[in-house]
């Protein structure tokens, strides 16, 4: 961990992060020394990660804030400005200790801010508290779950690399959803916090229903006669079979809507099941199907183009 004055900015980074997680008062709680050696890497690194500071430190030693300024802290005292240099260390925390302890301030001790902008080390800016860490990250996954699991509700266990998680998904999961398990995301590395895992749930296709919102859609086949004349039909829900009645006169595309037969919604209850018809016109029919379907267009009385004789441009 050792640090010269051709350290590179990931260089130093590396080692603040080491002695910011050793020291941090959430690993050692009313530790005052522990506080006030956390806060003493934070100043020191607020100078080797800024190249300007970096540059005024070389020049001014302790005093590199007050360069520049018209008062100079301890009433005038003597200060040596040479350069300063890094390589007389063995490591960054002997040099912080020269930096902060033997050539501490005259007159007045160290600033109160030890602010050490973003430099993505998990804090942000230092003032007279802890600091502001940075939440422990989250972390997402792909869910995927049968039309059976998702309606019902399941129970999952799931392999996240070296972690198992047991996970209840509730009933009414649908493509697109997104579930929250708390506590189970990344580990901060300056805490003992741990960020949430999302789950994106993704529903392995049916095939027979789908969605539109809340609502369930099916495709169900009728005969010609049914569509003429009406019929009761069986119908699949998820709930299991239901009977439907057909009304005579029905169009090929109408829908027959089933109330509270559709998905599952925690906060409004069940969505409905639309049932759209479909005219199916048998392509093999036997001689005496041929000879029934010849006398009915003999005697119809109904002609479906009539209204194509008034169209023109």
């Amino acid at each position: 961990m050792g640090i010269n004055k051709s350290s590179s900015a990931d260089e130093i980074k590396k080692a603040f992060r080491k002695l910011a997680v050793k020291y941090h008062p959430d690993r050692n709680p009313d530790d005052k020394p522990a506080e006030e050696r956390f806060k003493e890497i934070s100043e020191a690194y607020e100078v080797l990660s800024d190249p300007e500071k970096r540059k005024k430190y070389d020049q001014f030693g302790q005093y590199w804030k007050q360069a520049g300024q018209s008062t100079w802290p301890g009433g005038g005292a003597n200060v040596d400005m040479g350069n300063f240099d890094f390589s007389q260390y063995g490591n960054f925390e002997e040099f912080i200790n020269e930096l902060l302890g033997k050539f501490s301030t005259p007159g007045g001790g160290r600033t109160g801010n030890y602010g050490y902008g973003n430099q993505g080390t998990g804090y942000s800016g230092y003032s007279g508290g802890y600091g502001n860490q940075t939440p422990a990250p989250n972390r997402e996954a792909t869910l995927k779950l049968t039309f059976s699991e998702a309606f019902r509700g399941v129970q999952k266990r799931l392999n996240l690399g070296n972690e198992i998680i047991d996970v209840r998904i509730p009933a009414g999961a649908k493509n697109g959803s997104r579930i929250r398990v708390k506590g189970k995301g990344g580990n901060s590395p300056y805490s003992q916090n741990r960020g949430d895992l999302y789950l994106n749930v993704e529903l392995t296709p049916h095939n027979f229903f789908a969605f539109e919102d809340d609502n369930l859609v099916c495709e169900v086949p009728i005969s010609p006669d049914e569509a003429v004349l009406g019929s009761t039909i069986d119908v699949p829900t998820p709930d299991g079979m239901v009977t439907v009645k057909v009304p005579p006169g029905i169009r090929s595309g109408q829908c027959l809507r089933l109330r509270g037969k559709g998905w599952v919604n925690q906060k409004k209850g069940r969505g409905d099941q639309l049932v759209k018809i479909i005219i199916d016109t048998p392509q093999h029919i036997t001689d005496t199907e041929r000879n029934y379907y010849e006398k009915i267009r003999d005697s119809r009385s109904y002609q479906p183009r009539q209204h194509l004789q008034t169209i023109s441009l």
